[in-house]
């Protein structure tokens, strides 16, 4: 079945923030990436590219919250901290690899926005909602309550940095750096317990 044009702008925008950023993604290129019409977009957005991607920075927010609502589920039951660790960052680092360092972090990108304040806004959230579903997840598994928000947001920071530095160097090594850090850090924390 074909994706009608709101579907196809929204996919055509994710790609295409993710490999040039919020600003540098011209509506002209989204146009030709979700072959959509101008119209089409205006009847689905009507207040423009800033609602658009505001849109798909909510669908990439469920998306990923999809990913760590599922890793936190099964990180008390983890068989190891490295085969989890490994199960997360696949989830950005092959995506990455795969495109030959092209995709980027759609939110990330969308963080920067400082231009489009719903945009950021929306970014801020799911950062958040990201960070309290992980923190749930490092509670269940033996984290104290206070510390695991904190060494969420790490994790996620870690990650994020992780993509930058992978797109700079057209490696995955920063993530197998962060891979092994992460884990040294986990085991920390949760073998204490």
């Amino acid at each position: 079945m074909t994706a009608g044009p709101r579907a196809r702008l929204i996919a055509g925008t994710i790609a295409t923030v993710q490999e040039h950023g919020v600003h540098a993604a011209g509506l002209r290129e989204l146009l030709e990436r979700s072959s959509a019409s101008r119209n089409s977009l205006y009847q689905h957005f009507p207040s423009g590219k800033g609602e658009l991607v505001e849109t798909a920075a909510r669908i990439v927010s469920r998306v990923v919250y999809s990913h760590v609502s599922t890793m936190a589920d099964g990180l008390a039951g983890a068989s190891s901290l490295e085969r989890w660790l490994d199960e997360l960052l696949a989830f950005w680092r092959d995506p990455l690899d795969s495109s030959d360092y092209r995709e980027g972090s759609f939110m990330m990108a969308a963080a920067l926005d400082a231009l489009n304040p719903e945009v950021q806004s929306a970014a801020g959230q799911a950062f958040t909602e990201w960070t309290a579903r992980l923190a749930d997840g490092l509670v269940a598994a033996g984290l104290d309550k206070e510390s695991s928000n904190s060494v969420a947001s790490l994790l996620l920071s870690v990650i994020e940095g992780a993509i930058v530095q992978s797109r700079a160097l057209g490696s995955t090594d920063p993530f197998d750096n962060a891979r092994a850090q992460l884990a040294v850090l986990l085991h920390h924390y949760l073998d204490a317990g």
